[in-house]
């Protein structure tokens, strides 16, 4: 089951609207069969897992991370594909929420005297799909933020671009690689100008979708995030009607989504999150300034917390402290997953609910 987990970990933030799935097929005491999710969702762990197999799967194990499908959708049931290669025991950890296949799998399994289990590795698989269950239980995305502060706790530096060092940025590559989408604010686009991409060897492809929260249009028309519009899928949630930037943004491949605001001129945060998840979003990275993030903590629409801590101080060059913030939201509140050493800099991730 650890070894199905590590699969379904390759693909997390990858698989759309279905889960990351691992599966391991074992025979004869070796393992003959590893696979994952397919990218973009399909097809399904299991079905890859028989189909590049070294041997028939006949009379063999199988292990996997998440209970089996039972529903048609655009792929048969996966507990119809286990059954049809004669599959002889069936081992699982977590009950799938989703409705269509909740507790279902055992008694199709055991009509087919086809021995199962499940409850395996059950703390740890279940750490890693929080994010799916929160998916499906609730109305709202899963949604993990990001900030990155100095020593003495601020959040930009007026002399250089750069707060945290090279280890900590390439930990952030990784992390937006295992999201389907980033929101970021207008205002973090005209003040760093970022790509917003994963620039890892390998996982390029990898880069989520784009959403910029920009009730005013102003987003420059030369910015990173616009010339790159035609290779990473790119969404403005916008207000004010500037008929000529909208007609260049749409050239440009940008959606455009025009979304109202509240009494105070300001989107409604939690109806963003909903329309995001509408548009097939599940796992959601916050990569913005110290104010929408702020917002994100004060509204609680922030499940994780990813705290890049800098071995600098910034003095008189730091600017926008998030030391008051960090007192209200985080120290002594939070429960503290795990804390790594990034070369000088940490990193300190917190699980808020």
């Amino acid at each position: 089951m650890s070894l199905a987990l590590l699969q379904a970990k390759k693909v997390i933030g990858n698989t759309k609207i279905n889960p990351a799935v691992g599966c391991i097929i074992v025979k004869n005491d070796s393992v003959v069969g590893a696979a994952h999710t397919s990218f973009n969702g399909r097809p399904h762990a299991e079905h890859n897992a028989i189909i590049n197999s070294k041997e028939n799967v006949k009379n063999s194990d199988m292990y996997i991370t998440l209970e089996p499908c039972s529903h048609y959708g655009k792929t048969p049931p996966c507990v119809k594909t286990i059954i049809k290669n004669k599959v002889r025991k069936v081992f699982f950890s977590l009950k799938d929420p989703d409705y269509r296949s909740f507790n279902k799998s055992t008694k199709q399994f055991k009509k087919k005297s086809i021995k199962v289990l499940n409850g395996i590795l059950y703390k740890d698989t279940k750490n890693f799909y929080r994010s799916y269950f929160t998916y499906k239980d609730n109305k709202l995305p899963f949604v993990t933020a990001k900030m990155a502060i100095s020593k003495d706790f601020y959040t930009k530096n007026k002399r250089e671009k750069w707060i945290t060092n090279n280890f900590s940025r390439g930990r952030v590559h990784l992390m937006r690689s295992n999201h389907d989408c980033i929101i970021t604010s207008h205002k973090t686009v005209l003040d760093d100008n970022p790509n917003l991409n994963c620039r890892i060897p390998g996982l390029e492809d990898h880069s989520p979708c784009r959403i910029i929260l920009d009730k005013n249009l102003k987003m420059p028309l030369k910015s990173n995030i616009v010339k790159s519009a035609n290779k990473h899928r790119t969404i403005i949630f916008f207000n004010k009607i500037k008929s000529n930037k909208i007609d260049f943004l749409r050239k440009s491949k940008i959606m455009l989504v025009k979304f109202p605001l509240n009494s105070n001129g300001d989107f409604i945060l939690e109806n963003v999150l909903k329309k995001v998840k509408l548009l097939g979003f599940s796992r959601i990275f916050l990569e913005t300034g110290l104010n929408l993030t702020t917002s994100f903590l004060k509204r609680k629409l922030i499940n994780d917390f990813q705290l890049f801590v800098s071995k600098k101080n910034l003095g008189i060059n730091g600017s926008k402290s998030f030391k008051k913030n960090m007192g209200l939201f985080l120290k002594n509140k939070m429960f503290i997953h795990e804390k790594v050493n990034l070369f000088g800099d940490k990193l300190i991730s917190y699980r808020i609910k």
